[in-house]
């Protein structure tokens, strides 16, 4: 299982990313963009994710993903049950999500420092 703890650590590696503290709920940003955020019970993971390949995400596993709540369907976001996770597949949900948000200068500076 995948904690707050684990995401932190990772995100804390991400160029220009930053943990803020949002109505009791963690959030990780981009500037004003943010990325990946957790429910109050820390049981829940939202991330940034192309909203045209979401319903397919939640149909092969809805077990594990769950479509944002109705005010969040505008946006790019998909959510995750924390429990459900391991590290290596939470490493690249966030990931993808911080690549979503940041400028393409600074996605291709760490891929080259990271690799794809």
């Amino acid at each position: 299982m995948v904690t707050v703890e684990d995401v932190r650590r990772f995100a804390r590696t991400l160029p220009r990313s930053s943990e803020h503290l949002i109505r009791d709920r963690v959030k990780f940003r981009v500037g004003k963009i943010v990325y990946v955020a957790f429910s109050r019970d820390e049981t829940q993971m939202g991330f940034g994710f192309p909203k045209e390949e979401r319903e397919a995400l939640v149909a092969a596993e809805p077990d594990k993903f769950l479509m944002p709540g109705e005010s969040d369907l505008r946006f790019h976001w998909v959510v995750a049950r924390m429990d459900a996770l391991d590290v290596a597949e939470m490493r690249e949900l966030v990931l993808e999500a911080w690549r979503m948000c940041v400028p393409k200068k600074v996605r291709l500076e760490q891929q080259l420092l990271t690799g794809p």
